[in-house]
């Protein structure tokens, strides 16, 4: 949980994608965040948590579903979404919060 914390304590924008193995749309985001990491690089920080493992976080943030996206600034929640969510809607997100 710390770690979590530090992490999504940054400057930068980090997309937290709340995940589960079982979760079919789950390994469709997968290839997803990995194309807007490559296109972004060091300008996106991704996170992935698993539900099942990590229910203490789920339950802090809500998590209603999987996948569920959550763009952290600084700590705080600045953008949620479930469900699949594009590269290029994901690209844009990030920018927005550069």
């Amino acid at each position: 949980m710390n770690n979590f914390n530090n992490i999504i304590n940054s400057e930068k924008p980090v997309l937290v994608d709340f995940f589960a193995e079982w979760c079919g749309p789950c390994k469709t985001m997968a290839p997803i965040l990995k194309d807007v990491k490559t296109q972004l690089q060091e300008n996106a920080t991704i996170i992935k948590i698993d539900v099942d493992k990590n229910p203490e976080v789920a339950s802090i943030y809500q998590i209603r579903s999987v996948p569920t996206l959550i763009m952290f600034k600084q700590g705080k929640p600045v953008w949620k979404q479930s469900g699949v969510v594009p590269t290029q809607e994901l690209i844009k997100i990030f920018n927005q919060f550069q």
